[in-house]
């Protein structure tokens, strides 16, 4: 199973039914990516709970004064079927920069903003708006 589209899935379907949280399996990459939600303001917050496996991350969804979802749209562009990588220089501006494309990069993960800054390219993981 694909841990990033099971991620963006279960957050994706969670802000459909208009939850308040979501909870999520836990692992490093999906705090990084939960960190990188929360900083860019499509997520409030998160959570980490350890149990006897591996740990339950608990996101707390962001919604506007009218009820709608913080995230439009949430969409895996790499997929373990078909990876995409770009470079620095052709990291795709996502919604006239309304939005953010999140990468991995050998530095880890990142905005798209902030690895054109340190000019790093990388696997393109997905788009939000």
């Amino acid at each position: 199973m694909d841990t990033v589209s099971e991620f963006l899935t279960r957050i994706r379907n969670a802000g459909i039914a208009k939850h308040e949280k979501v909870d999520i399996p836990a692992s490093k990459f999906r705090q990084n990516l939960a960190e990188i939600l929360a900083q860019q303001g499509f997520i409030r917050s998160f959570k980490v709970a350890k149990d006897s496996k591996q740990g339950v991350m608990r996101v707390y969804l962001k919604y506007n004064e009218a009820g709608q979802h913080a995230i439009n749209s949430i969409t895996r562009v790499s997929r373990p079927g078909r990876r995409v990588y770009v470079s620095s220089t052709d990291i795709p501006v996502v919604r006239s920069g309304l939005g953010i494309a999140i990468l991995s990069t050998s530095s880890g993960l990142m905005a798209g903003a902030e690895a054109q800054t340190k000019n790093v390219g990388g696997e393109l993981l997905c788009r939000v708006w």
